[in-house]
């Protein structure tokens, strides 16, 4: 997370300047700071140099020298935006789903660019996400049967990808993660993506979180049946939801919160544009749009999440909300 935070913080600010660049972000330096965190902070400014090393790659400049641990935490520590409902900043989830990413499983890179707090640009890099929709089902299948070390993707030159999109262009864009010596040259092979056509609730695949920590899973259950879905669902870590829900490969992600637990920007802001600009629709329970103006949290949001491939499953969900919640435990 550090190391993420980091690598990004730095490279946005080289880009536009560091003093037009403004980052809400989930960590800060109170802990890597700390004398007894020396050999933490040693392994982030490695790693960081490490990936720098790599910024040609991607057309971007690498530092003149190797930054030290000042220039880390100055990086890391740029990242003290509160957000709210004037100016432009970043949202940054630096690893989201640290859980799949220590299984070696789904995780994701999040960026998102809000101006006056409107979603205006959204990035998810899925380390893990393959670009093949059939390897997902295997690396899925695979993931539940078989040890943790010998976890493996068909071909490894497609294992991971990027998704982006800019509100209001009706578009969303996918592309393989670079691999070798390859250069990244624009489109670099990048492909429009879609949400699935499917309407019909007994078709349809519901994405949900693998953890119930943060969530009620049973809720879902119950709502999920009620409308009609019949399939297994397909349970992932992290964003790598949205960018299921936008690439085709689920038809409806939900999430309703435990009580006490408030929903953080930066866990939904790149995944709600990237699927909105694929074709889909994420609103909050009550129908509305989430609202990321308000600070660090999505203050006032209706009960929970909804996210689905076209209006006419929203709408069914939604109602089934409304049915179904006066009765529920949530």
């Amino acid at each position: 997370d550090f190391s993420v935070q980091a690598t990004i913080s730095w490279l946005l600010s080289e880009i536009f300047g560091v003093q037009n660049v403004s980052i809400v972000a989930e960590e800060d330096i109170q802990t890597i700071s700390k004398d007894e965190s020396a050999s933490l902070l040693e392994d982030v400014v490695n790693t960081v140099n490490e990936s720098l090393a790599f910024a040609s790659k991607y057309g971007l400049q690498s530092p003149e020298t190797t930054l030290g641990s000042t220039e880390i935490l100055e990086a890391i520590a740029r990242c003290n935006s509160t957000g709210g409902p004037r100016g432009r900043y970043w949202v940054l989830d630096p690893v989201d789903g640290t859980l799949g990413f220590v299984r070696g499983d789904q995780y994701a890179v999040a960026l998102a660019l809000i101006e006056d707090g409107k979603v205006v640009l959204g990035v998810l890099g899925c380390p893990n996400y393959p670009v093949k929709t059939e390897w997902l089902n295997y690396h899925y299948q695979h993931h539940q049967t078989a040890p943790q070390s010998s976890v493996t993707t068909p071909d490894t030159g497609g294992k991971g990808c990027v998704l982006y999109a800019k509100r209001g262009s009706g578009e969303a864009w996918l592309q393989s993660l670079i691999d070798g010596e390859k250069m990244l040259e624009w489109p670099n092979h990048a492909k429009l993506i879609r949400v699935s056509s499917i309407d019909d609730p007994a078709l349809a695949t519901l994405c949900e979180p693998v953890e119930r920590a943060n969530s009620n899973h049973s809720f879902t259950a119950g709502l999920a049946h009620s409308v009609g879905l019949r399939k297994q669902p397909l349970r992932v870590h992290s964003m790598v939801k949205y960018a299921a829900i936008a690439r085709g490969d689920a038809e409806i992600f939900m999430k309703f919160a435990r009580s006490g637990y408030k929903e953080k920007i930066w866990d939904h802001a790149a995944g709600v544009v990237i699927v909105e600009e694929a074709g889909g629709v994420v609103t909050d329970a009550g129908g509305d749009p989430l609202d990321f103006s308000k600070g660090v949290y999505l203050e006032g949001l209706d009960r929970g999440i909804i996210a689905c491939s076209g209006l006419p499953l929203h709408h069914k969900f939604i109602a089934a909300v409304y049915a179904s919640w006066d009765s529920s435990n949530l």
